[in-house]
């Protein structure tokens, strides 16, 4: 779908829309209240600074072609009156609805198999469309009855009538070995008597379990029988589209208020993906209104899978066809529950190789040795076993067949995650729906293709943004600011952005900049980008709420709005961060934040002209644990049972749970709140600048990457935490957010000469690549830090800046089909068992190996190459042919060891300082050749900052083929009319000396390199926007 600014689904969409026909509304509103007798044009007096006094602006703010159809038809067709307009909706609704709803009947459309309300919610529903209200947390779970034939009302009882758990016997429990005990008292201070209450079986084998909930898990001392069941199937159906079935509760679980009767739903999608969903009928539920899923229920004919339901439990196997391997399995698999605010599934793994469950610092590949893995947005220093910035509840696994597939649960409260020996996977979430999306690959490159379907592919950053960052907390002031950056591009750094912390703010308050401190900031902005240069500030989630009355527009509009975070009392929430008295947080799901979050950035914009949007803070952190007294104590405060969350309480350094958002309680927003924050900031970007958004938040959820990219937050300045960035980085390649990276030197504490010297080499292929660092740490940009960090930074950069052609189109081809950028080493060699666990070095794309030496005074690093044909990036030279191996390379101080893949052609042009100067410099092309003499490569070409260059086909894509000796370009689409020339081409791994070269049949100049085995042919001229041939023998 192609919008005025970017790709969206539904509400999100209507909600960001809902801005741009407010202006066009308000202007043809008295036409339209005359109908055709008045048609006088508007009168929009008042000057450009008028625009501010209103919630909108004009700016890019309407379609260009939409007002003018307007006008026509407020002009030419008069008003129908009210009694027209009620006889053509009764005829409608007797001519029209009526008749279909008696045919769906008939054909058993609408079977009794379906609650009461369930047909109405589902025509209402639209797939999340609207945010559902939360008010059921306040109350019993109701149940209506999901027949209207009364002879189901006996068979509902009352929950409080269930019966207690039958006590387990003990050849349910003898024969369970340890990797296969699930946890049956997840909470601190079990005991023999508690857990026997529960049904379960008691056998101390590992640590205590009433040790504290954040220590390491062990073997459960309490755990499930055998066949402990809990819910029976009251009804199946089978239909072409899926499986639906009726589940009845048992017995009582130990939770309050669990759901009698749970709607099981399994709808097919397509051939390799298919959805189960677990919820309660008779009640609505929150589930997350963004990101917005697309529909995913329809016939399939020729499925991948199949599905088995136990027809007693309702457990679902889910088996791949093509080998009989179940990939999915809950079927006498631990328990499932579904109470109010406890809900629990788990599910045998095919396989010990599993992947993601965000964010954390672990590696890539997750232990299996009794991990949990608790996702509940927090503000916390990256460290293991700790709950970080963002939630991505999906997996990705491969298989021991080599075969790949993933699981998303579709769910926003707080949770954890159980992975076990066995192996096997434990959801546990708190709120919400069970809402499973699984993706059957069968490469680990297609499931991440059907993940980014379903939550949204990855947004395409402007060229500039792949450059490099510069900024520092603790720049006190422009000078500060100027000095920092001059030094690095005195010192022959690339630079391409110029960033700020809190620093340029007056008194840490957000829409302001400091004009004594930073007096003199927008013309440093625009001297910034007269020189091809660009400023990103940060902006805190949260708004001082101290000002004096009619001082702080930012509060006074927000306020008559209502559209901040509100306590149980209908007020403001009042918290505190870095605002001097306090602050309050806009709601960025209510419709109203668009428009106020937009004029507040417009009215930043009108002084300082900045190209992105640094959004921090956005857990949301908060000083305070709740407000300066604390929280209410009630059930969402202090839930039946809390994750093993980082300060024992959900409301620790954040927002009660209890308060109130448009979408709901923040018990149920909480990780979507940085979501909703980088949805409108990318919008009110595009709005604002008219170009393609640039924003980098701390805070995350699925979904995140179709409008922002992440940064991994405060990282320590030590050797470990360089390391860990690469299985994060990797992670949020998985999860569909290419554009990462983690502060180059690292954030807290001092850095040192060595460490900085590797991690900028690291940093230089980070795809987001920024070096930024806390006030109280000593000064860290390359240049501050002497000549050995200056020249790896240097030597560094000026690769990544000739590498940019490459690197952009990858994320032309992450934006348009879903694939990775950076990525783990088994995307691309999925056949290969030992890139399974490979985390300490990775791919761009298929065709560069980046081998960063990561430890202290070491010039050799131990790199494994898959199975190809590969070359020294630095000489040019064959590393290694045909088969794996691990090998010991060489690793100067100044150099990090990269490596091109044989089999493929990557782009280039020569560095500059900025991406606006190498942007013109003609392009060249490394041709890899693999060991059958071919190779494949492609250019995606725009102009690098425009909204919807691809959509709108205003781009250039060449394609390049190497067929032993001669060598293609093949123009497949050129749109962007601009002049773009090959300059120079390297063909690599040739072993016989070349004798001539010629060019479109031309004889031309070449020489060849016998010792690297390698033809260089330069001063081509060639322009890209025809078809060339260069051949040689």
């Amino acid at each position: 779908m192609k919008t005025n600014s970017f790709k969206m689904f539904g509400s999100v969409k209507t909600m960001l829309r809902k801005y741009k026909d407010s202006h066009a509304s308000k202007k043809t509103a008295n036409k339209s209240a005359n109908c055709v007798t008045n048609e006088q044009g508007d009168s929009d007096s008042g000057g450009n600074m008028k625009e501010f006094n209103e919630i909108g602006t004009d700016q890019n703010s309407k379609s260009e072609d939409s007002q003018p159809f307007v006008d026509v038809v407020v002009r030419k067709f008069p008003c129908p009156n009210m009694a027209t307009f009620l006889v053509i909706t009764l005829l409608i609704k007797v001519f029209v609805i009526l008749p279909v709803i008696y045919l769906l009947h008939c054909f058993d459309l609408l079977n009794t198999h379906w609650p009461n309300d369930e047909f109405r919610r589902v025509l209402t529903d639209h797939s999340h469309s609207n945010p559902r209200k939360d008010n059921h947390y306040y109350h019993s779970v109701l149940y209506h009855p999901y027949n209207d034939s009364k002879q189901h009302l006996s068979e509902l009882d009352d929950i409080s009538k269930l019966p207690l758990p039958e006590p387990a016997l003990p050849s349910q429990c003898s024969s369970i070995p340890n990797a296969m005990k699930f946890d049956c008292y997840p909470e601190e201070g079990s005991t023999e008597d508690k857990c026997k209450k529960r049904g379960c079986c008691w056998a101390p084998a590992g640590k205590s379990q009433t040790e504290n909930s954040s220590l390491p898990l062990d073997v459960p001392y309490c755990f499930y029988p055998q066949g402990f069941g809990g819910y029976t199937v009251h009804n199946i159906t089978h239909a072409p589209t899926g499986i639906t079935a009726f589940l009845k509760r048992s017995f009582k679980s130990p939770y309050p208020n669990d759901v009698p009767m749970v709607k099981m739903v399994i709808m097919y999608g397509n051939e390799q993906q298919l959805r189960l969903k677990l919820y309660d009928p008779s009640s609505p539920r929150f589930e997350p209104p963004y990101p917005e899923v697309p529909s995913l229920q329809k016939a399939v004919p020729q499925k991948d899978y199949r599905v088995e339901v136990d027809t007693q439990t309702g457990g679902v196997k889910i088996i791949r066809d093509a080998n009989n391997i179940t990939i999915f399995n809950t079927q006498n698999v631990g328990a499932l529950i579904l109470a109010d605010q406890f809900l629990q599934l788990s599910s045998l793994l095919p396989s010990r190789n599993v992947y993601g469950l965000g964010e954390h610092r672990s590696s890539l590949r997750l232990p299996l040795d009794w991990q949990r893995f608790v996702m509940f947005n927090h503000d916390t220093v990256p460290t293991e076993n700790q709950n970080l910035y963002g939630s991505h509840p999906f997996y990705l696994v491969m298989e021991e067949e080599k075969n790949s597939h993933g699981v998303f649960l579709l769910n926003s409260n707080a949770m954890e995650v159980i992975l076990q020996p066995a192996p096997a996977i434990t959801f546990r979430t708190i709120g919400g729906v069970l809402d499973f999306f699984i993706f059957l690959g069968p490469t680990p490159s297609d499931v991440i293709r059907q993940y980014t379907d379903i939550v949204g592919r990855p947004y395409f950053p402007p060229y500039w943004g792949l450059g490099f960052h510069l900024c520092r907390f603790g720049l006190h002031s422009l000078n500060e600011t100027k000095e920092v950056m001059n030094r690095n591009r005195h010192a022959g750094i690339p630079l391409d952005v110029q960033w700020n912390d809190l620093d340029y703010m007056d008194s840490s308050n957000d829409f302001t900049y400091d004009k004594k401190r930073f007096r003199g900031l927008p013309e440093f902005v625009d001297h910034l980008h007269k020189i091809g240069m660009h400023y990103v500030p940060i902006i805190d989630a949260g708004v001082s709420a101290g000002e004096r009355p009619g001082s702080y527009p930012p509060f006074d509009e927000g306020l008559a709005l209502g559209i901040f975070v509100k306590n149980t009392s209908g007020e403001p929430f009042i918290g505190k961060v870095w605002n001097r008295v306090s602050t309050v947080w806009p709601d960025f799901t209510h419709p109203q934040t668009v428009a106020y979050w937009l004029k507040q950035l417009h009215r930043l914009h009108w002084q300082v002209q900045f190209d992105g949007a640094w959004i921090d803070m956005n857990e949301p952190s908060n000083f305070y644990s709740g407000t300066s007294s604390g929280c209410p104590n009630n059930n969402l405060e202090h839930p039946p049972y809390v994750p093993a969350v980082n300060g024992g309480k959900l409301f620790y350094r954040t927002l009660c749970m209890s308060s109130i958002q448009h979408a709901g309680h923040h018990y149920n927003t909480h990780n979507l709140y940085g979501f909703s924050e980088a949805i409108v900031t990318s919008f009110a970007l595009t709005e604002i600048r008219g170009r393609r958004p640039f924003v980098i938040s701390r805070s995350t959820f699925a979904g995140h990457g179709h409008y922002a990219g992440h940064w991994s937050g405060d990282v320590y300045s030590d050797w470990h935490s360089m390391e860990m960035s690469i299985p994060q980085l990797l992670s949020f390649s998985l999860f569909g957010i290419p554009l990462m990276g983690t502060d180059i030197c690292g954030f807290n504490g001092n850095t040192t000469v060595d460490l900085c010297q590797r991690w900028m080499q690291l940093g230089a292929f980070y795809p987001f690549s920024r070096n930024h660092n806390t006030d109280d740490g000593i000064p860290q940009d390359p240049a501050a830090l002497g000549p050995a960090v200056i020249e790896s930074s240097r030597k560094a950069l000026l690769i990544r800046y000739s590498l940019l052609p490459y690197l952009y189109t990858l994320f032309w081809r992450a934006h348009a089909f879903g694939d990775t950028v950076a990525r783990p080493l088994f995307i691309e060699f999925p056949d290969d068992p030992e890139t399974y666990g490979i985390d300490k070095q990775f791919l761009w794309g298929p065709a560069l190996m980046i081998v960063p030496v990561l430890k202290w005074g070491e010039t050799f690093v131990t790199g494994y190459f898959p199975k190809s044909i590969w070359y020294n990036l630095h000489t040019l030279g064959p590393v290694t042919a045909k088969q794996q191996s691990w090998h010991d390379i060489t690793a100067p101080l100044d150099t990090i060891p990269l490596f091109y893949r044989g089999g493929h052609i990557i782009p280039l042009q020569s560095p500059n300082m900025t991406t606006t100067a190498s942007r013109k410099n003609p392009v060249e092309l490394i041709v890899a050749k693999d060991e059958d003499g071919k190779a494949t490569g492609s250019l995606y070409w725009d102009d690098g900052d425009s909204v919807n260059t691809y959509e709108d086909k205003k781009y250039s894509h060449v394609t390049f083929t190497l067929n032993e000796s001669r060598l293609r370009g093949t123009v497949v689409w050129w749109g962007y009319d601009a002049p773009l020339m090959l300059g120079k081409v390297h063909v690599l791994g040739i072993g016989i000396p070349v004798r001539s070269v010629y060019v479109n049949q031309v004889a031309h100049s070449f020489s060849y390199n016998s010792g690297n085995q390698f033809l260089r042919i330069k001063n081509l001229a060639l322009p890209l926007n025809q078809n060339f041939s260069i051949h040689w023998v």
